[in-house]
């Protein structure tokens, strides 16, 4: 039986699956596993100097770059241990990690491959698990059990979900995994690569009925795109209104799936969706092309029309700063969220969001991006870019830090800000504001960062 510490350095203000999913196989396995969660939990050191494997979840850029010191600490503390990094982000950035010392690196797929890890620690066998690079996803399925979430926080410690002036406890599950498309700048693409797996309902079910029992009055589906099985979706989701009527949901979907699919999205409001995350990227179709989204500008339109017209809160994102951005298209993005009555449905820190290089990227395909690339920064785990014109780098500085400092400030006010300094940085008058329409509050996670 190894001693496995299973740690989450950052996970978007929420519960994190990606520790409570491969604890339940490990302990199913007959391993002692502790999770901790160190943006709620101090990391003890005597853990540390007990684990036989540390194993780091990695589901994103942030995550990656909090715990690249924390690698360092736990090396330092324990250099007989077993370090391990799994999740997405894990392969796109595995130099960086052999190089503080990470012995096994594995994909998102990690459930099983964790366990044999453990395993074999715990044997007389050599060495640990073999990974190579562009081994990250192969034939070999996780078989999935309802996570163990036993030992983490509670849940009313996390993100809650933001309704006027009502808070509501979340809990966080996925009905899928990977991604069937393939955009430009997606980090899941040069792992999944076009592939994305099920996890079967009664699993998905089970985890959400033990995290409403533990408090939870809402579930996000973190799956990349919920629509892509939108006959899994829908079954999740009518399952979720039986079983349990009064809690709500959100989940995310590509303006692809929103118009291809657009007879299903009454289904979701009919089943408690409080609101539709929606990967816009960019009002610019150029770029949406450079990055091969799949939608134009009048698509997204189309689709915020029609989510808006059968009461479907749409909460759009973007990279609002890439390295064809301009001035006049920022400021044109900024005064066509207003217009569509978007101001209450994005994050201000969606406007200061700058497109990220890491390694393996498909962005590193296209010559224009090459050329705006002067070398590859190992702290920041990115390629380092820089726009032919200063004053959009400069613009994206201060929205940066505008937003940053205040994060909890009220949308509309932030929103005028943004615009303020976008159009003194193009030379122009901003325009006097549309007449405000009373409205329903729009629901939203009150997590501010999403990368």
């Amino acid at each position: 039986m190894a001693n496995v510490l299973l740690i989450s350095t950052y996970d978007m203000g929420r519960q994190p699956f990606g520790l409570a999913s491969p604890a339940a196989v490990l302990r199913r396995a007959g391993h002692q596993v502790t999770c901790v969660d160190v943006t709620r939990t101090k990391l003890s050191a005597d853990l540390v100097r007990t684990a036989k494997l540390v194993a780091f979840f990695l589901p994103m850029h942030t995550a990656t770059r909090l715990a690249l010191p924390l690698i360092d600490r736990v090396r330092d503390a324990n250099p007989s241990a077993h370090l391990c990094a799994y999740g997405l982000y894990a392969p796109l950035n595995e130099a960086v990690l052999r190089e503080r010392g990470m012995t096994t690196v594995l994909g998102p797929e990690f459930e099983n491959d964790l366990t044999d890890l453990a395993t074999s620690l715990d044997s007389t066998l050599p060495g640990g698990l073999a990974t190579r690079p562009g081994a990250w996803l192969n034939d070999r399925r996780v078989v999935f059990i309802q996570p163990d979430r036993s030992d983490l926080p509670l849940l009313s410690r996390y993100a809650t979900l933001q309704v006027g002036e009502t808070r509501k406890i979340v809990g966080y599950t996925e009905g899928t995994r990977g991604c069937k498309h393939r955009c430009r700048h997606c980090p899941i693409v040069p792992v999944y690569d076009g592939r994305f797996r099920a996890v079967p309902q009664d699993v998905v079910i089970a985890d959400i009925r033990a995290q409403v029992a533990a408090g939870a009055q809402h579930i996000t589906f973190g799956d990349p795109d919920f629509f892509n099985g939108p006959t899994h979706a829908i079954a999740l989701v009518e399952a979720l209104a039986r079983e349990h009527p009064g809690v709500s949901y959100d989940a995310t979907i590509k303006v692809e799936h929103l118009r291809r699919h657009a007879a299903l999205l009454r289904r979701l409001v009919e089943t408690g969706c409080a609101f539709v995350t929606s990967a816009v990227e960019s009002l610019d179709d150029r770029v949406l092309a450079k990055l091969e989204k799949g939608h134009t500008r009048a698509d997204f339109e189309a689709a915020a029309a029609h989510c808006a017209s059968i009461g479907l809160p749409l909460s759009p994102t973007f990279v609002a700063f890439t390295p064809w951005t301009t001035l006049d298209s920022y400021c044109e993005m900024l005064d066509a969220i207003e217009r569509l009555d978007l101001i209450a449905a994005v994050s201000p820190i969606q406007y200061a969001i700058r497109l990220l290089v890491p390694e393996g990227s498909r962005m590193l395909e296209l010559d224009d991006v090459r050329a705006r690339i002067s070398h590859f920064d190992p702290r920041s785990l990115t390629c380092i870019w820089r726009h032919e014109d200063p004053r959009v780098d400069t613009l994206q500085q201060q929205v940066e830090h505008l937003v940053g400092q205040r994060l909890t400030a009220p949308r509309e006010e932030m929103f005028a800000r943004v615009r303020e300094l976008a159009y003194a940085a193009a030379g122009l008058t901003p325009p006097l504001p549309l007449p405000l329409i009373a409205r329903a509050a729009v629901p939203y996670l009150n997590e501010p960062w999403y990368c």
